[in-house]
């Protein structure tokens, strides 16, 4: 048995409101909440400052960033993973969906994308099961339907392996995230040099693939979604049509909708619409869709992702509840609602029973600052 934990004269993030008050942890979980703003012989002040839920991020390619830290630079794989995790349970995040692409596109290419969620995978959860990480670890298959060989990496993949979310990622050039081509040319110039005849050919290669095997690829990427229990999401849905293909797959989740349009169709389709806290953050998208404040202006932003920059996930969230004026809501779109939408009943709310994750953090000149995090009780 283990010491209870008591976080006192605190400002509780709770569903649908925030109110002073303390919370008791007790071997890992949540045991009590109390309203005021008495400290206890024994516990934490914590000063007023607000005490939330512990974050979850549903898509984040920061794992990426760890494992090639410079341009031809492969940093060894658990020590990226480690840093990966450290660096999320700081922000307070506490539980992540690591997103890892499967499908691949041959090495012949000028900007090829080789195999590797399968390794990466069985390195994470062997790492999970070993006890080494702060925070909760769940996959998120990214599956591209450009590729290959979507479908035979998709079947390595079984219902043991925490996949928790799959993707439907349809990045052909001209259309959905990239509709605007030159957007597109940026990135891949950016990121492989390409010249106008490599960026030519390339962007010729990605029609023919999607021609040949992109319709069976996104079939059988909803099938697989399916077998292995996961929430299916879409990805940069631009229109009501697409929307109504996403919702005939069963898809839950709409990530990155770039259209008012699209969010409104996913809204009543009730598929929930995630967009960027880095476009939150920013004031608008990378790519040029639209923006997040925007949709959130007219009720049709529903959860966040940090995607890029994990920091933003709490800071999305802060500056939402400072649009909204209604902190707890701000703070619903990291929290109880993609734990919600993931199927994850046992976190994302401050309520007795549930996991003892936490996140203590501040506001200075408006914006948050993380003070502590705690995980199943423990601070991380």
């Amino acid at each position: 048995m283990t010491e209870d934990v008591i976080l006192a004269n605190a400002m509780l993030v709770l569903p649908g409101e925030t109110l002073p008050g303390s919370l008791r942890i007790r071997d890992g979980m949540i045991a009590a909440i109390d309203q005021g703003t008495a400290v206890p012989a024994g516990a934490v002040d914590c000063g007023g400052d607000y005490l939330a839920p512990g974050l979850i991020e549903v898509h984040t390619d920061n794992l990426e960033r760890h494992m090639k830290p410079r341009p031809r630079v492969a940093w060894p794989l658990e020590p990226a993973i480690l840093a990966h995790d450290a660096e999320l349970a700081s922000t307070g995040i506490t539980t992540v969906f690591d997103a890892l692409r499967v499908g691949s596109i041959p090495t012949g290419s000028r900007a090829p994308y080789g195999k590797y969620a399968r390794a990466l995978s069985s390195q994470i959860l062997a790492m999970r099961d070993r006890g080494v990480f702060r925070i909760s670890h769940f996959l998120h298959l990214r599956a591209e339907i450009c590729s290959e060989t979507l479908i035979e990496e998709l079947a390595e993949f079984s219902a043991d392996d925490r996949v928790g979310i799959v993707s439907l990622m349809d990045h052909m050039p001209g259309q959905r995230q990239f509709r605007d081509i030159s957007k597109y040319q940026d990135y891949m110039v950016g990121k492989y040099g390409l010249n106008q005849e490599e960026f030519d050919r390339h962007v010729g290669e990605l029609y023919d693939l999607h021609a040949r095997l992109g319709a069976g690829n996104e079939a059988a990427a909803v099938a697989e979604g399916k077998r292995l229990g996961a929430a299916l999401a879409s990805h940069d849905d631009t229109t009501a049509d697409q929307v109504a293909v996403s919702a005939g797959h069963g898809v839950r989740l709409a990530e990155f909708p770039t259209t008012v349009e699209a969010a409104r169709a996913s809204r009543a389709a009730g598929i929930a619409v995630i967009m960027g806290a880095p476009n939150v953050v920013r004031g608008g998208s990378h790519s040029g869709n639209v923006a997040a404040a925007d949709l959130a202006g007219e009720g049709l932003l529903d959860i966040l992702s940090s995607d890029y920059v994990p920091f933003s996930l709490l800071t999305g969230a802060v500056q939402l509840g400072q649009l909204w004026g209604d902190m707890a809501r701000g703070l619903s779109t990291v929290t109880s609602a993609p734990a919600r939408a993931t199927g994850l009943e046992d976190r994302g709310r401050l309520a007795p029973g549930l996991r003892g994750d936490l996140v203590r953090f501040r506001l200075v000149d408006g914006h948050p600052v993380p003070v502590a995090t705690w995980s199943r009780g423990q601070r991380v």
